[in-house]
């Protein structure tokens, strides 16, 4: 009976131990659950975004780390040619909070004034040529015969509508670039003119097509290839608009798109590439949008996970008009 009761005990303990053990981790996660639950569940409204098509990936993620913050904001994105976004914007009358495009210049030429007031410059890329591996002449196409390769009759080349997205007019300026920098004559032509039925109004529409082997190749910007698994081609700084050391170059070359109304035209210069991001004069919840853009502004928040996606966060966020930013977003940005 001793031996008997000796058991008994030691395997109650063991049971209680046990007990007490998982009933503190399940303690241990509530005051977790409690400690980590949004301080910020008394913001309530919408958030309308418009912007670039090649944001499409690193906004839908910042939106949903900011949603972790702000459970009671909805955040409706909306991915578009920066230039088609800025026509919702001034032909359309569209409701919209924030406005982030793929070129800076266009919130400067199509918003600034009348629809925006500032424009902050807060992230790069470059242009590549993209392609799948039975593309073809895919075993063939390299960094030296790129050029070559996209002028056969059986390359297909697909690229994005100047008019409305910034992709587009940069794909024309890398190819004149590329015209002198190779000493090609009419090459930027011979480009332009090839395959114009495979031009579509933003550079994510392409890769549907690229997928489907209706084209072989496609003008797009590194971060999308990058987030799409896509094979690519890395151009020279002095072609691909992704070196600031190469601005002088880039700025040899423009491009005229379509501007504020059907009868005018808008002169796009050849840059280092800048995005930028703005509130609109008229946001219906200026609060909200100043709330996401100090998170996307945020090193360990919002431009993580820019970095994370491909997207490169410039060293140096600027503006031109820092003394139009709201008081609480001057602290991320330098006054350029």
């Amino acid at each position: 009976m001793k031996n008997d009761n000796t058991f008994f005990n030691i395997n109650t303990w063991f049971i209680l131990i046990i007990l007490f053990i998982v009933s503190s981790l399940f303690a241990g996660c509530n005051r977790s659950r409690k400690d980590v639950a949004p301080k910020n569940s008394s913001i309530q409204g919408e958030l309308i975004i418009f912007h670039a098509g090649s944001l499409s990936v690193p906004f839908k993620q910042i939106a949903a780390a900011f949603k972790e913050s702000y459970p009671g904001v909805d955040v409706y994105l909306e991915a578009a040619g920066s230039v088609a976004c800025a026509r919702k914007i001034t032909d359309l009358n569209r409701p919209c909070d924030i406005m982030a495009s793929a070129d800076y210049q266009v919130i400067d030429k199509f918003l600034i004034p009348d629809y925006a007031a500032w424009n902050i410059k807060f992230a790069g890329n470059e242009m590549v040529i993209a392609y799948f591996e039975n593309s073809t002449f895919s075993e063939e196409i390299n960094a030296l015969n790129w050029y070559d390769i996209l002028r056969r009759d059986d390359a297909i080349i697909g690229r994005s509508d100047p008019n409305q997205d910034p992709c587009g007019y940069r794909a024309v300026l890398t190819m004149k670039l590329a015209e002198k920098m190779y000493q090609i004559p009419g090459l930027a032509r011979q480009l332009q003119d090839k395959n114009r039925n495979y031009i579509r109004p933003k550079e994510v529409d392409l890769i549907a097509l690229l997928e489907t082997n209706a084209i072989d190749y496609m003008f797009i910007y590194r971060s999308v290839a990058k987030q799409h698994g896509l094979k690519y081609i890395l151009l020279p700084d002095e072609i691909n608009l992704g070196n600031p050391d190469f601005k002088d170059d880039y700025s040899t070359v423009s491009v005229e798109i379509n501007g504020k109304t059907p009868q005018s035209k808008v002169t796009m210069n050849g840059e280092p590439m800048i995005y930028g991001v703005t509130i609109l004069n008229e946001a219906p919840n200026k609060k909200i949008a100043t709330l996401y853009l100090e998170f996307l502004l945020t090193e360990d928040k919002g431009l993580d996970l820019l970095e994370e996606a491909g997207q490169p966060p410039l060293p140096q966020i600027i503006s031109n008009n820092y003394s139009h930013i709201p008081k609480s977003l001057q602290k991320f940005v330098s006054h350029k």
